[in-house]
């Protein structure tokens, strides 16, 4: 792995970095009511390809029985850093996934990066998510808005 392939991630106060030794192949900006609402864009990588420093705080829906999701966030500048699945979507699938927030990244790290819309209001959790616009190329002027 080269350096530029390196993504460093760090919240606002710098109290938590998080480093990945991989580019995304993707970031989802998702519609979705928490993505929206915690302010994150995710790429999703497996648990050992991530190393997180720093103390977070968790927060899990209240609005869902058993929700799959523990959102992490820095409990002295509030951004959002990352999330990492619960026991029970553990215990269902493996720790097969951590979700990254990209707007944490340095802009110029993630030029040519495909940017997704999932649609995640709509997904109802079992299939793939439908979009609700093409995707862009995150550094493509003419396809940012």
């Amino acid at each position: 792995m080269s350096e530029a392939d390196r993504v460093n991630l760090s919240c606002l106060c710098g109290q938590v970095k998080i480093a990945i030794n991989q580019r995304p192949d993707y970031v989802h900006a998702c519609n979705c009511t928490l993505c929206a609402k915690t302010g994150a864009h995710w790429s999703y990588f497996h648990p050992s390809e991530v190393r997180i420093e720093g103390r977070t705080r968790q927060y899990r829906r209240a609005d869902k029985d058993d929700p799959s999701a523990s959102i992490h966030f820095c409990p002295e500048c509030g951004s959002t850093t990352h999330f990492t699945l619960t026991e029970s979507a553990i215990s269902q699938y493996g720790n097969v996934q951590l979700g990254a927030n990209m707007l944490l990244a340095e802009p110029g790290d993630l030029v040519g990066v495909e940017l997704r819309y999932p649609d995640g209001r709509a997904w109802s959790g079992g299939e793939d998510f439908g979009y609700v616009r093409v995707p862009s190329i995150i550094g493509d002027n003419a396809a940012s808005e």
